[in-house]
């Protein structure tokens, strides 16, 4: 919104700075922060009057988490609030990319919304069925995969590009849409299964967007796809704007999600917030690069798959309890030694995502 300010601008003032991407993406950042510390605890205080219980604890879960009981729920509001806020003043409203991401990420976060909804007025872990929250998912990234195709430039269209391999194209053709969908929804539901303690999904999901970020920055520009040997997507770098509302707000949230947790980021967060990386991946062709950035969602979905398969087909459990973060709050690690390891693991999987913009 504050874009159209380049216009009062004669080439060398202040209104300039505003032509610039990182100028933009760093008062994003400060507005999405700013936005956190202002409305966090005014919106926790009205959640937890609005909620009286708060978030239903599984009886099935880690004995600890009985004593989370009471803790509001849809904390995410502030981390989306934060970010939509921080996007449209600071980013361009004429980009194709900013929309299509924003999109994914409201319709994830309504989702998510009416998910954590239906748990605290019900008081029950069970929200809004599972094949709904799929299919309307499903629905959202259906749009979002054909929106971003139609801005792909044509060589890159429906096509699968690979890491290090860069000079390899995969013509997926219309199985691209499909594809794509699978990226959106996967990683959505991937960062829903990891939010289960205090803070152990924000400061990932932070660390995967700010790798895309970047990612996104550097294929939206002539001179740096050139020299890193990728492929140029125009008009992807105002994605960074996103990112950086994201990561402000992201911060503003941890500040009162971190342990003991005020508020819990809920479905509305962790939908939205999923939603989000796999847009971005669609977005800037780097989808399979994703799964190296967000390594630690897919090790997190996979350890619920194959305890669901396994005991599916044996009676017996791989893990003591699935996601795996409650594997070893079962084996008796302490739950911030579980959320700071985890960090680790994910910030060295973004390394080694953003490494392969150089690697071939």
């Amino acid at each position: 919104m504050l874009y159209w300010l380049t216009e009062l601008s004669d080439g060398g003032d202040f209104f300039n700075l505003f032509r610039y991407i990182t100028f933009r993406a760093g008062m994003a950042f400060g507005t999405a922060l700013i936005f956190g510390f202002l409305f966090g605890p005014p919106l926790i205080n009205v959640l937890r009057k609005r909620q009286g219980k708060g978030q239903p604890i599984r009886s099935d879960g880690p004995e600890g988490h009985f004593s989370k009981a009471g803790t509001p729920t849809m904390g995410g509001l502030l981390i989306v609030g934060a970010l939509l806020t921080s996007t449209l003043l600071w980013a361009r409203l004429d980009n194709p990319f900013v929309w299509i991401v924003l999109f994914v990420t409201m319709g994830f976060g309504l989702i998510g919304f009416a998910d954590d909804y239906a748990k605290v007025s019900k008081q029950n872990v069970n929200g809004v069925p599972g094949k709904v929250r799929l299919g309307l998912g499903f629905l959202i990234a259906l749009i979002a995969s054909v929106w971003a195709s139609a801005y792909h430039p044509d060589e890159l269209t429906y096509r699968l590009a690979l890491p290090i391999f860069k000079d390899t194209l995969i013509n997926l053709g219309y199985f691209f849409i499909p594809f794509a969908m699978i990226v959106i929804v996967g990683a959505a539901n991937a960062v829903n299964l990891t939010d289960g303690l205090d803070g152990l999904a924000i400061m990932p999901v932070m660390i995967a967007s700010a790798a895309l970020g970047i990612i996104a920055y550097a294929v939206g520009r002539v001179d740096f796809t050139e020299y890193l040997e990728v492929h140029y997507v125009p008009g992807t770098g105002e994605i960074l704007i996103f990112v950086m509302g994201l990561i402000g707000g992201g911060l503003g949230f941890l500040w009162y999600n971190a342990p003991p947790a005020a508020v819990f980021m809920g479905d509305t967060g962790s939908l939205a917030l999923g939603g989000a990386l796999g847009a971005i991946a669609v977005a800037t062709k780097h989808e399979i690069v994703l799964a190296i950035v967000g390594g630690l969602f897919v090790v997190e979905a996979l350890s619920v798959i194959i305890q669901v398969a396994y005991f599916k087909r044996t009676g017996t459990r791989v893990f003591l309890m699935a996601p795996i973060h409650h594997h070893y709050e079962k084996k008796g690690w302490a739950e911030p030694q579980i959320v700071i390891r985890f960090w680790i693991i994910a910030l060295i999987l973004a390394m080694l995502g953003l490494a392969t913009l150089k690697v071939r």
